[in-house]
Order: C-alpha cells, then structure tokens, then sequence
C-alpha cells in the first residue's frame, strides 16, 4: 500500500501467511485478515531452526529430559530483567503453561475452591479453573487496567475464608497489556499472605515488554516465597505449536511443587523443549528485532485509530502484541454486534474465537477477525482484542476495512 514501508521481522508476505496450517490462518475464510489468536506473522529466529534441524538430522526426536531449559530461563532472566526469581532447582517442566497451571491449581486447592481473576484476562483462566470444578470469583481491573488492590484485599480474605483458594495473575496481563509493577506486586504478595490465598502467576509474555516498560517477575518481590510462576518462549519466539513450559515455585512452595505428578512432565515435546531453550540462548538479538518492529506496530496502530476509528478507545499496551479496543464509542449496532445464542453461551465459557459482539460485525462487515471481548469476563462486553503482531501493510488494510465499514453501515 502507497506510504507503507515493512521490514523485518514482519515482512512475511500476505501470499507466505497464507500457505500456513496453524490456527490463526485455516480458521478463517481466505478473503478474512485474521488479527485474533496469539500467533506472530514472523519467520522463526535462525537459532530456533537451526536447533529443530540439527535435532532432526541426528534423528533426536525422542522424549525430553534435563534442565536445560530451566537453566536458559534462569540466565535469561538475570540478563535481561537483572533477577534470580527462577532457580531451576525449584522448577518442572510442564506441557504448557495452562496447562502447568491447572495442574498446579490441583496441588493447592480443591473441587470447590474459590479461583480470583481479574478482568477483562485471558479466557482460558475461566475455562480452565471451572474444567477442573474451582468456581471463579472476578475482581476487575481497576483505573488504567491496573490491579485494584483495594478491592483484591476484601476478595482474597473471602476467597480464603472459605478453604483453600488460589489467584490466578496474568504478568504482564492479558488482554490490556498491563505492566505490573514490583510495588504492586509485592502488595498483592502481602495480601494473599495474609489470607493465605496461593497466587499463580502467568509469566508467558514476559520477554515481550516494550519500550517505556520494564518487567518484574512475581517470585523476585518480597512476600511471594509461597508463590508460583509459570513461563515458556512460546509467546515471544512464537512458538505455540511446539510446546513446552515451566513451572517455578517460591522458596515456600517447593514442597507442593514436588507433589506434581510425574506424568505432567512427559507431557511437553522434546523438540519444543530443544526450540525454547535455543530461543532464550541465542535467540536474544532476533527478539530484539521483534520488540522493535511491535513498538513500530504499537505507534502504527495508534496512527490508524485515530484516522480511520476515531470512536474506539484504546490505552497503548505496556507489553504483548495485544491492543485491547473500547468500541462503546461506536453506534450501538457495530459495538453490540450480532450474539447468536450458541456464540454467546461459547463467549460465556471463555471462548475468544466466538463470534460474538464487535467482533462478530468486523468479521461480517469488514472480513477482519478480532478475539470477542465478551470471552474475557466482565468490562468485555463492547470489546475486542487485536493482535498487532504483523506487516504494517496488512495492519493497515485491516483498520481502513474496518473504519469504511463503520462508516457505510455504524
């Protein structure tokens, strides 16, 4: 398109994305730009396919053992966020990170515990809590998507009144792209003390903080010695499909983190655990080269709001290649969106893909599919998520599809 410039890494061209068989690109129709799941239009890091290809000429392709990955974790995060939070001594591998923290949510609490969330947050952290039969108490975001520790307090004291309860966080949080600060950390680490509520922390987009941001992981502030972390390079080296993540506990948890059964670690793919540790190795200078081009993207994307959708609001993310977009701002027919009874039941239980709400008029009215805002629980409801994580090009043909939509048929 005329004044629209690509270059690495998200010059993949619209053709190339195309030819692929993941999720993102074969659940849509071919016409559709899909700017919904966590999946990077970028090629892999040289590191990442240098290792699959090395594993694959020597026939490696057996079952995943040692600590390597855990290892490469910990010195990525003394170099790059200057903490020791993740020992891989106090560690586990885990098939992924939902997954980790289901099977973590088992070890410190019960069928009928009470699970905190805070939303709008990752519909998973719905579905798979009640999965396992934990019921789900919200506790919104406060002003600017930050954690309302005024509110957490009273819920943490309720939800542990009651047994054994746990909090599942999202660091950085997912949708707003919220940074949590190590002051705010620390106090919601006082406050589950308190109650003795156990918090998990999601970690996965943590290598994925922009500029103007910095990260601190749960387990390095003080009082979090009872706490768990989760982490995997599958978000920031995209690479979902070849899985594999861990587990971290505080110096206070390493008892229940023992307790994991053995089969949780049989789970992740010896070439995924290859590929992530090859990413936190040598993959640093390919993720800087990202975190480039998503900051471009993050400025971009403003840019094209502000010309082209003028009534959605939208706060830039801290971190992730996620914008989440207030579309109440636009007429009640495109920010209601069409909510058959069977994608609302699917928002219901915390599937982003149904298509409901905004979402569902973009993807009728401009063939761009965007994650629903009702499956991320309450504040949600007039929202959609979009992945940015893409070429300036297809970015742009999504926001001026979707603002000419806006204005023939708002």
């Amino acid at each position: 398109m005329p004044g629209v410039v690509d270059r690495h890494p998200f010059d993949v061209p619209l053709e190339t994305l195309r030819l692929r068989t993941s999720l993102k690109w074969r659940a849509v129709d071919p016409g559709v730009l899909p700017l919904w799941v966590a999946e990077m239009d970028v090629m892999p890091a040289p590191a990442v396919t240098e290792a699959i290809g090395a594993a694959l000429g020597l026939g490696d392709t057996g079952y995943a053992w040692g600590a390597g990955y855990a290892e490469a974790l910990d010195d990525f995060s003394r170099q790059r966020w200057g903490c020791a939070a993740f020992d891989p001594a106090r560690s586990a591998l885990v098939p992924d990170v939902m997954l980790g923290a289901v099977e973590l949510l088992a070890l410190v609490t019960r069928p009928g515990s009470t699970v905190v969330v805070t939303p709008p947050v990752y519909p998973p952290f719905y579905a798979f809590a009640e999965h396992r039969d934990r019921r789900v108490l919200e506790v919104p975001l406060g002003p600017g998507g930050r954690l309302d520790l005024a509110a957490l307090g009273p819920a943490l004291e309720r939800a542990g009144a009651s047994g054994p309860a746990a909090f599942l966080l999202s660091n950085p949080h997912n949708p707003t792209g919220t940074v949590h600060t190590a002051e705010e950390l620390a106090e919601l680490a006082g406050l589950a003390e308190t109650t003795g509520v156990r918090v998990i922390s999601d970690e996965i987009h943590a290598p994925l903080v922009l500029p103007g941001a910095s990260f601190s992981p749960y387990l390095g502030v003080p009082g979090a010695e009872r706490g768990f972390a989760l982490v995997s390079a599958s978000k920031a080296w995209n690479l979902p499909g070849l899985k594999a993540a861990l587990a971290f506990a505080g110096p206070d948890a390493v008892g229940d983190l023992a307790r994991l059964p053995e089969e949780v670690g049989h789970g992740p793919s010896h070439l995924g655990v290859l590929a992530h540790t090859a990413a936190l190795r040598h993959g640093g200078a390919w993720l800087d080269e990202v975190l480039v081009g998503l900051d471009r993207n993050r400025r971009l994307l403003g840019g094209l709001l502000a010309e082209h959708l003028p009534g959605i609001a939208w706060r830039p993310p801290e971190a992730t290649y996620l914008a989440w977009l207030d579309c109440a701002g636009l007429p009640p027919g495109v920010s209601s969106g069409p909510r058959g009874v069977e994608a609302a039941a699917e928002a219901a239980r915390g599937d982003a893909s149904a298509r409901v709400g905004a979402a569902a008029w973009f993807l009728d009215r401009a063939a761009v599919l965007l994650s629903s805002g009702p499956a991320f629980g309450s504040g949600g409801e007039r929202c959609v998520r979009l992945n940015f994580a893409t070429s300036a090009s297809v970015l742009t043909e999504a926001l001026q599809r979707m603002g000419e939509a806006v204005a023939a048929g708002g």
